[in-house]
């Protein structure tokens, strides 16, 4: 339950900031333009709290944290009652570029807020993990990756952490694009590996797409060793027994726990026991078990066949730290601000033409679980997801689908190019297709997430 709780308060806390900065830039780049605000709302529904400045402005937070909104006079409201002498501060009333000013402001600020808390994340220093390889598998291991060696560049561009080194890696995989490794090791010469990423299956989203690649850090290697043997099971009855180390199964060498599975898995149909050679002290043994059907074999990830063992705990360790001065992390954090605007805008076109599955759409419980992980590893973490949401919010907001700031934008656009407003009929009939949109899109968003954990 704590996650729980836990997931629910991140949540809160970065849709709170977040929400409030996108709407302070429609506020105060409408008080600049001389627009009368009525009403800044964090959320949805009843208030909660409210008060009023002495600009007769109301300031609310309400019940429903997921959205919120800037209430400006306008004619147009049929609710609204303007005086002859406020008819000037009337948004309507206003000049085409003040009008696109104030709707392209909270992106804007969103787009401001993503560079700020990336230069704060690099001036306080992101614990990561060095680029070095701990496990080979997928299509890394058919592209003759070693265990041990480090990543030094990847399609030519230098990298520090094994962060950098996945998110150029999943991009390329996003792409179905080969892309290439510089690789180095102590004693040796450098070299250079291709990976084969166009030859990924589709309809993969971003976690199937890393492990398909098949890198693991070497902070994250999971030695084969025996944590735990669940009683009755084919191990226990076999005589395995905690702190064996499995050397090979079925004539298989295995170095990683992540190998157990699937060599079981590979060998287990034939029918016939499983040797498995281990390691205990100063002995090795061969031992023979019959792994059991799993009879959860039907559910997405489930193995299909069950040895009962465990791996030990392991507790990596971050050993790199990305970290830059003051005026060092100023073109860093925009640096970075562009080539993760490059990568959504790419994902986004892959998902359109197809290329790329639209599982990866996640939605409002995929992001309080992560809002909650980030949090946990510190605040440098939670920096990050927060930009990285901000930069989200700033491309969504800025799409031409009528309802959102981008579809407003495009009619200002059209009323540029024919030099008068579009209909008021148009107007409506996009808002309802804008809705039927977003709905649509929130509601991919949420199955995903469902569907993840039911899988």
């Amino acid at each position: 339950m704590s996650e729980f709780f836990g997931s629910v308060w991140w949540l809160i806390v970065t849709l709170g900031l977040l929400i409030t900065f996108h709407e302070y830039g429609h506020f105060v780049i409408a008080r600049r333009c001389g627009v009368k605000v009525l009403k800044f709302s964090v959320g949805f529904g009843p208030a909660l709290w409210s008060r009023r400045d002495r600009h007769g402005t109301e300031f609310a937070i309400a019940a429903i944290p997921l959205g919120g909104y800037v209430k400006m006079l306008d004619e147009r409201d049929p609710d609204a009652q303007v005086a002859p002498q406020d008819v000037g501060s009337a948004f309507n009333r206003k000049s085409l570029g003040a009008r696109m000013a104030i709707t392209a402001a909270g992106p804007a600020f969103n787009l401001v807020f993503t560079i700020a808390a990336l230069w704060l994340m690099f001036v306080i220093g992101k614990p990561d993990y060095q680029p070095v390889i701990g496990h080979v598998g997928g299509v890394a291991a058919s592209a003759g990756l070693e265990a041990g060696e480090r990543i030094l560049a990847v399609d030519g561009v230098h990298i520090d952490n094994w962060t950098q080194a996945g998110d150029r890696l999943v991009a390329a995989g996003m792409a179905r694009q080969d892309v290439g490794l510089t690789l180095g090791r102590s004693g040796r010469p450098e070299r250079s590996v291709t990976l084969a990423l166009s030859q990924l299956p589709p309809d993969l989203d971003q976690q199937a797409i890393y492990e398909r690649i098949g890198l693991v850090p070497q902070q994250m290697a999971i030695p084969p060793v025996v944590g735990e043997v669940t009683p009755d099971s084919a191990a226990a009855q076999a005589g395995l027994q905690a702190g064996d180390r499995i050397v090979s199964i079925g004539g298989q060498a295995i170095g990683d726990w992540r190998e157990v599975s699937r060599s079981i898995a590979t060998h287990a149909p034939q029918g016939q026991p499983l040797a498995l050679v281990v390691q205990r002290g100063e002995s090795r043994l061969t031992l023979a078990a019959t792994p059991k059907p799993n009879p959860q074999a039907g559910v997405a990830g489930a193995p299909p066949y069950l040895l009962g063992i465990g791996p030990q705990p392991i507790e990596p360790r971050y050993d790199a730290t990305l970290r830059y001065n003051p005026l060092a992390a100023v073109p860093r954090a925009l640096a970075t601000t562009w080539e993760q605007t490059r990568q959504t805008l790419a994902m986004l076109g892959h998902m359109l033409t197809g290329q790329a599955s639209l599982k990866n759409l996640s939605g409002i419980i995929t992001i309080a679980e992560v809002a909650n992980a980030s949090a946990q590893l510190g605040p440098a973490w939670f920096l990050n997801f927060l930009a990285m949401i901000s930069l989200s919010l700033a491309i969504l907001n800025l799409l031409p689908i009528p309802i959102l700031d981008g579809g407003a934008l495009l009619y200002y656009l059209i009323e540029l190019a024919k030099g008068s407003p579009v209909s008021e009929r148009v107007q409506i009939a996009g808002q309802y297709v804008g809705l039927v949109l977003l709905v649509a899109l929130m509601g991919l968003a949420l199955y995903n997430d469902i569907l993840r954990h039911v899988s």
